[in-house]
């Protein structure tokens, strides 16, 4: 999977920036992104703080972690079959 170009401190940055008054089209246009980019950030981590951010990330990690943890023991339950 890509990584992305900006830190989770940087994507709080820019969304409490708009928060604070400046324009969306401004704002991409200072940062280099497009608007459906800062839309999508402001869907997912509108109202956060750095700590719940970072928990997000880590649930996010570990659902992954689960998921193709179940994906190996469904192929393994096949394979048996």
């Amino acid at each position: 999977m890509r990584k992305s170009r900006y830190t989770d401190s940087q994507i709080l940055a820019i969304l409490k920036q708009n928060e604070n008054g400046i324009p969306v089209p401004e704002l991409c246009r200072e940062h280099g992104m497009s608007s459906a980019q800062f839309y999508k950030w402001r869907a997912k981590f509108g109202g956060m703080d750095a700590s719940m951010m970072k928990r997000l990330k880590e649930l996010e990690d570990e659902n992954k972690r689960l998921k193709k943890m179940y994906a190996e023991e469904r192929l393994k339950a096949e394979i048996r079959k």
